[in-house]
């Protein structure tokens, strides 16, 4: 059986993670890279970029590149890039084709199952978008489980002590918190809330506009006009916010941004990071509310809380640790990578799909309350747009519950089963799902038929929704992907096979990443045993760099391939693995500097 992957789809960033000696490993690129931008774009000869190419490209041809898509998974919306139309489930198919083919290469076997994360506060359309495009990049989507829950899966796997936890889970576009209990290797969340319109981009936003009217009020020029100018703007303020998480002063210095009677107009600005944090307060001040919010849900105070955990690299802001610690008096933890964390904690949860040998069990809950429009009747007048909630939020999943209802008149032959998602009263102002009609509904003798609603919501989080007549047996059911913002059928094999045919970008084999490969396999070499295996690696090796010297890239690409899949299965034997995993996974030493910040990968 082919290895179940980890992924984390991030806003940002994202990552693909397996279990390898029994702990989580996320994979690296050629290159080294563990996170991959969740940038997708298409070159001047009209291949597919995908990752920092894209991401590198967006500053100068901002209209042939996508980021951010996450935001628009579960919408209709299309986007435009290099002269074609894509929906947000294929552009997020090929970023996760992408990791994909990096795991294929890593494992050296297909990967065709997978684990993939979503955001806590996702709706059911967007967890269905987020599958339709894991199928669409030729995955088989064994679960979807939530970026918190992930994130106590790698901290809470194989830990024996008993504790609640809260995950605050801040990434490049979402925000989630959950209040989880760990209890003899059973995760449970107790609670959730969360924001799917607040992240690291939004901090970046806060300064773009303030340089903005800076360089407006100084030259009497809005780049926020020009497309090019502004994704350098983007750029620059992703850049200082990075380095205001280590150092408390920034410089922004980009030059030739505009012109102006003939002369070029440079930005020369230093943020201060008392300035940028000014920017952003009440957006963070808003996550300590919903911290707050999921503690009062869970029925919890923070004297029962064991621990606060980040996760996602929009957390590694100084200004969210001590907003938490003074509002709640425990300092947070991050001590493993919050970039990699919520990945590793997926490749955990596809371990247990796979039958790996990982006493944990997990145990989700619903993040949003679901019901139907009904009416009820005040004395003899009708009141119309009512929300009758048949799952509450909170509730443990997987779930299956049913209510019965009557039709509004005794004369009505149909009814309308309109669905929604969402906590207010009134139907209309929660997030509509779906509908569909029940027909030759027979009236009882009273004239009142019975009607049973059923909702069952499965571990994906995603609802299966149904309608009986209970005299006759009649039945009409929906899943919410049936909803006008997801593909159909027809829709997710045209995109198939569209993404199937795509031609990606080969970019040549790094001289630096193969010859530190290369002094990688001499010093397995020098302790391998079996000479058998020390021959087939040593002339492995020979024929690497011979082809260097002739520079025949595509064969040069075909023996990194080879020599990845047999150091995997000759360090596997070894045993050496391990101590690279305690050192380079669970201890967050990587620098902000080294790009991994802004990145925030939920």
């Amino acid at each position: 059986m082919n290895q179940i992957v980890g992924i984390d789809l991030g806003t940002t960033n994202s990552e693909i993670a397996i279990i390898k000696e029994g702990r989580p490993f996320v994979i690296a690129d050629s290159e080294g890279s563990k996170i991959v931008p969740s940038f997708v774009g298409t070159s001047l000869t009209g291949e597919i970029l995908v990752g920092e190419l894209a991401q590198n490209q967006y500053i100068i041809a901002p209209e042939n590149t996508i980021k951010s898509i996450k935001r628009k998974m579960g919408t209709d919306q299309k986007v435009e890039m290099g002269g074609d139309s894509y929906t947000p489930q294929e552009i997020s198919a090929l970023i996760l084709k992408h990791l994909k083919v990096m795991a294929e290469g890593y494992l050296g076997e297909k990967v065709e199952k997978a684990v993939i994360t979503v955001p806590a506060y996702f709706t059911d359309k967007q967890r269905q978008a987020t599958k339709d495009a894991g199928e669409i990049a030729g995955l088989d989507v064994v679960r979807i489980i939530n970026e918190p829950t992930a994130a106590a899966l790698v901290y809470g796997s194989n830990r024996e002590e008993d504790q609640n936890i809260i995950v605050y889970d801040l990434g490049g576009g979402t925000f989630d918190v959950s209040v989880i209990e760990i209890n003899s290797g059973v995760i449970e969340v107790r609670s959730t809330r969360g924001d799917a319109q607040l992240g690291g981009d939004d901090f970046d936003h806060a300064l773009v506009e303030y340089l903005a009217d800076e360089f407006n009020k100084q030259h009497q020029i809005d780049l926020r006009e020009d497309r090019k100018a502004l994704a350098r703007l983007n750029r620059a303020a992703e850049k200082a916010k990075v380095r205001l998480s280590n150092e408390p002063f920034a410089l922004i210095d980009e030059e030739f941004l505009a012109t102006k009677d003939d002369a070029p107009l440079h930005l020369k600005v230093e943020v201060e990071r008392s300035l940028f944090e000014s920017l952003i307060q009440e957006k963070i001040q808003s996550t300590i509310e919903c911290v707050q919010e999921a503690l009062q849900e869970a029925s919890l105070t923070m004297e029962d809380i064991d621990r606060i955990i980040l996760a996602g690299g929009s957390t590694r802001i100084p200004l969210i640790s001590d907003m938490i610690e003074d509002n709640f008096g425990i300092a947070p933890r991050s001590e493993i990578d919050p970039d990699l964390c919520v990945a590793m904690g997926a490749s955990v949860q596809a371990g247990i799909v796979a039958g790996e040998d990982i006493d944990t069990v997990l145990v989700d809950v619903t993040p949003h309350s679901l019901g139907i429009e009904v009416a009820d009747w005040l004395i003899d007048r009708p009141i119309l747009d009512q929300y009758s909630v048949i799952i509450r939020r909170n509730t443990a999943i997987p779930v299956t519950k049913s209510e019965v209802y009557t039709t509004f008149s005794p004369d009505q032959e149909q009814a309308s089963i309109r669905v929604y998602q969402g906590e207010e009263p009134i139907a209309s102002h929660n997030t509509f799902l779906g509908e569909f009609l029940l027909e030759k509904v027979e009236r009882t003798k009273k004239g009142r038929p019975e009607i049973v609603v059923n909702f069952d919501y499965d571990i994906n989080g995603i609802v299966h929704i149904s309608a009986r007549d209970k005299k006759t047996g009649k039945k009409k059911q929906i899943t919410v992907a049936a909803c006008a913002e997801t593909l159909s059928d027809e829709q997710k094999e045209q995109a198939t096979e569209r993404i199937a045919h795509t031609e990606f970008y080969q970019e040549e084999v790094s001289v630096q990443a193969m010859t530190a490969l290369l002094e990688r396999a001499n010093k397995v070499c020098q302790t391998l045993k079996n000479e058998e295996a020390k021959i087939e690696l040593q002339e492995l090796i020979s024929e690497i760099n011979q082809i260097m010297q002739t520079e025949e890239q595509q064969r040069l690409g075909e023996l990194q391939e080879v020599l990845l899949d047999l150091l995997y299965d000759l360090e596997d034997e070894d045993g050496d693995d391990e101590d690279d995993y305690n050192d380079e996974e669970v201890q967050n030493t990587g620098s902000p500097e080294d790009g991994n910040h802004s990145g925030s990968n939920s």
